[in-house]
């Protein structure tokens, strides 16, 4: 009897440790982790910088010349001047001139010409600091009613869509994005009546979607209200 109390004994003991260990082990992974991966992203992304910009920088501007040592992120702040330097110049009226003429020249070209608006446009997206750029998270229900998803709202609708929408008051485009991918997902135009605006901010809205939902901001649900004051389309429908 002993002898079998002894045995159960050294075998929970045996279980509690290696819970121990395994929860210890899973505990720093998780700190480990996300640092050790934007540690490895930033140098590799610094590494694929330099490799496009060292080569234009002439010999003697390298500090690897004088230092005797590869630094790694010389390129990427190189680049970064440039950008600031590029950007401060296209401001101005000489730098706009030069932007015109050269935007001309590559409009005369039949293939380039295709190429170089999409870029351009996708840049203008994603870069912009303008009211083009998504502001506000909001509610819609999608795909039926009763169903509730996490959208973007882009802008309102103009010309032939908000004309052909047979709906009284202002129509809104919204983006609706896919999880966990963000980038794909469904442009809706939907009236104003039926969507919620939400309190947090795109990028909260955006780390719910990407996380399908384990991840809320400040780690609770964020309060919802209305946009423009037109109330929850839920409530409207109880009423009737």
């Amino acid at each position: 009897m002993n002898r079998r109390f002894y045995d159960n004994h050294v075998v929970r003991r045996r279980r509690s440790a290696f819970a121990w260990l395994r929860g210890s082990f899973l505990t720093g992974l998780v700190v480990i982790a996300p640092i050790g991966l934007t540690l490895w992203l930033i140098w590799t992304v610094a590494g694929w910088v330099d490799s496009w910009v060292l080569p234009f920088v002439p010999i003697w501007l390298r500090p690897d010349q004088y230092v005797g040592l590869n630094i790694r992120g010389v390129g990427v702040v190189l680049f970064l001047i440039l950008t600031v330097v590029v950007g401060w110049l296209a401001k101005g009226i000489i730098g706009r001139s030069l932007i015109h003429w050269g935007e001309s020249l590559v409009h005369n070209l039949p293939v380039i010409r295709s190429v170089y608006k999409g870029l351009k446009q996708i840049a203008e997206t994603v870069f912009a600091q303008s009211e083009t750029s998504f502001d506000r998270a909001c509610l819609v229900e999608y795909p039926r009613k009763g169903i509730w998803a996490i959208a973007f709202i882009s802008k309102a609708a103009k010309g032939e869509v908000d004309a052909k929408i047979a709906r009284e008051g202002g129509k809104t485009a919204v983006f609706l994005p896919t999880t966990p991918n963000p980038t794909s997902g469904f442009l809706l135009f939907v009236p104003k009546s039926d969507l919620i605006e939400l309190e947090m901010s795109v990028e909260d809205a955006a780390k719910l979607v990407i996380s399908a939902g384990l991840v809320y901001p400040d780690g609770k649900p964020a309060a919802s209200r209305a946009i423009e004051g037109t109330g929850n389309p839920a409530a409207g429908s109880d009423d009737s």
